[in-house]
């Protein structure tokens, strides 16, 4: 036989792929936070949005994925919460939430991440993380269109968008590009949510087109500064009421199978 050359690599699946698919099968529905650009109140939505889900009686759980500036921890209060060792890492429960976060595993440092660097984190987190039997597992996502979202489709099943915006022209170009990705990969999509408004109109719908549902438009509110890391007093703000119905029509069985339309597409090595 021939001498097999040094330099050969043989790819070989990720044997942390089915775990994935095994920490997440008791959990009925996953909605990813998503926007096409930071500062948007992403982690804020997908914070608040867990908390209603589980005042409203859900069992809910809360995964902070972006790497780049993890904040769910600030606005729940969740500084001392640590996750326990069990076969796997079982999230403690912050204000009636499973919560489970980068920040347990970066702490306070920058974590530079590239390329395969960052998709090796979001599997490690993924297969390590035990999760109880949830009605809801909210996900907030790095922001953007690169890698990230398209690691976060491969890796998550059953995965459903929601879009956060500003009413912003540069936020509406950017949400747009994202709402075309997700629209190409047959990717269900909740709707679009439009937050800090100061007025009525909003800029996003025209932008990014009808098929995407305009869900609702938050307002801008000065006291939601003062809430971080209070939850009680979070959810008596002006932006969390009116998040309230935009959380009930997220809860609505019927959305997500309206939104759906066609099965995700399979994401090889390659894309």
């Amino acid at each position: 036989m021939g001498r097999v050359p040094q330099d050969l690599k043989v790819k070989v699946p990720d044997p942390r792929l089915s775990i994935i698919d095994r920490r997440l099968r008791r959990v009925k529905r996953i909605i990813i936070i998503a926007s096409g650009k930071g500062g948007v109140g992403k982690s804020l939505i997908a914070t608040t949005i867990s908390l209603l889900l589980a005042r409203g009686g859900r069992k809910v759980g809360l995964l902070d994925l972006d790497f780049h500036g993890p904040s769910c921890h600030i606005i729940l209060g969740a500084a001392d919460a640590k996750p326990e060792e069990a076969r796997g890492l079982v999230p403690p429960e912050v204000h009636g939430i499973k919560f489970m976060s980068m920040i347990y595993f970066i702490g306070d440092r920058p974590l530079p991440l590239r390329g395969d660097e960052a998709s090796d984190a979001f599997v490690e987190l993924l297969t390590i993380t035990r999760w109880d039997q949830l009605d809801y597992l909210v996900v907030d996502v790095p922001p953007g269109i690169a890698e990230e979202v398209l690691d976060i489709i491969r890796l998550i099943k059953r995965a459903e968008f929601l879009i956060i915006t500003t009413p912003s022209a540069l936020a509406a170009k950017t949400v747009a590009r994202l709402s075309q990705l997700l629209q190409e990969l047959k990717v269900p999509v909740l709707g679009l949510v439009e937050n800090m408004c100061l007025a009525s109109e909003g800029m996003a719908q025209p932008v990014v087109g009808p098929e995407v549902k305009l869900l609702g438009r938050l307002p801008f509110d000065t006291r939601v500064e003062k809430a971080l890391g209070n939850p009680d007093l979070l959810l008596k703000t002006n932006f969390a009421r009116s998040l309230e119905p935009i959380v009930k029509k997220i809860a609505e069985p019927t959305l997500g199978a309206r939104s759906v339309g066609h099965p995700v597409r399979s994401l090889g090595p390659g894309d």
